[in-house]
């Protein structure tokens, strides 16, 4: 018999929820994550759409306090990067560099990583003027002039705090309008100390010991221009990390996993949440409800191999 329930791999707010849930549900469960909880929640200056937070509350501080949470249920977190999955089968079988475990279900909770322009410069400067989280670098920046890479909400949300530090931001958008959310255009334009180049894309990245200049081209036009930069933050979206399943686990053509509304993958006993499944929104309070309810769906499933091994089935 495996000696866990559950195994969620991942310790963003849907791993930590389902830690919570399925823990605090009875089920020996096992968090693993290869770096600090909390996933891209710890990585937010400031969440402020998260409910009962009505002054808002820093994403460490709300990774701490699910890591916290779903500890004192019993969920018991390693810090331990997988290796390899053997999920196909009625036992599952975790491999991580340190160990292995073998369990009745899993839950893929992995996350996703920020994509990358792809462009001459990005990996040579990648931590020497080269970033994707502002509320990491962005203090390095005081005084200095910043270039946001992108038009959704995580971009005006990192161009709104590096006016923090930053003399100037310039955000460059592949078109002549934001996607960003209303209220986070409004903050933005009237932001004195943001620019917006349009329908423009990043060409190179240029400069010595760290970034000088960056060569954009606008889209409509073909003209390229030199803008003079100290930094560039990199907000073009995500990328999900569901390699280690590929292959196993049915996916969409851009690697998202694919489930029912239960949380299920095309797998029996294998579940997917947070950002790394295939849905319209990917806040912190849709991969908390992506974890109860992946719980719950493990739960449910332990339940039933129970009653078919007592014979009640």
């Amino acid at each position: 018999m495996p000696e866990w329930s559950v195994v969620i791999i991942g310790g963003g707010p849907a791993g930590l929820t389902a830690g919570l849930y399925s823990a605090r549900a009875g089920l020996k469960t096992l968090l693993l994550e290869k770096m600090a909880a909390g996933g891209q929640a710890t990585i937010t200056s400031e969440v402020e759409n998260y409910p009962g937070f009505p002054e808002g509350v820093s994403g460490p501080e709300l990774g701490q306090l699910m890591e916290e949470q779903a500890k004192n249920f019993g969920a018991e977190i390693r810090y331990e990067s997988v290796e390899k999955l053997i999920i196909n089968g009625d036992t599952k079988i975790v491999k991580t560099t340190e160990s292995e475990y073998e369990t009745y279900t899993v839950i893929l909770a992995m996350g996703a990583e920020p994509k990358k322009l792809g462009v001459p410069g990005e990996k040579e400067f990648t931590g020497l003027g080269v970033s994707y989280c502002a509320t990491c670098d962005g203090p390095f920046y005081k005084g200095k002039h910043i270039m946001v890479v992108g038009g959704g909400d995580t971009a005006i949300e990192e161009a709104l705090f590096l006016t923090r530090f930053a003399s100037k931001v310039t955000v460059v958008h592949r078109r002549d309008e934001l996607r960003a959310t209303q209220i986070l255009q409004k903050r933005a334009f009237e932001n004195e100390k943001i620019e917006f180049i349009w329908d423009s894309v990043v060409e190179e990245i240029k400069g010595k010991n760290t970034i000088e200049e960056v060569i954009v081209r606008n889209k409509k036009t073909k003209e390229k221009s030199k803008v003079l930069v100290n930094g560039v933050f990199i907000a073009i979206g995500q990328k999900p990390l569901t390699d280690i399943v590929k292959g196993q686990v049915e996916m969409d053509e851009n690697g998202y996993i694919i489930t029912n509304e239960r949380m299920e993958t095309n797998l029996p006993g294998v579940f997917a949440v947070g950002d790394l499944r295939q849905k319209p929104l990917r806040q912190v309070v849709t991969a908390v409800a992506d974890g109860a309810i992946a719980s719950v769906s493990a739960y449910n499933y332990i339940e039933q191999i129970r009653e078919k091994k007592s014979g009640r089935a």
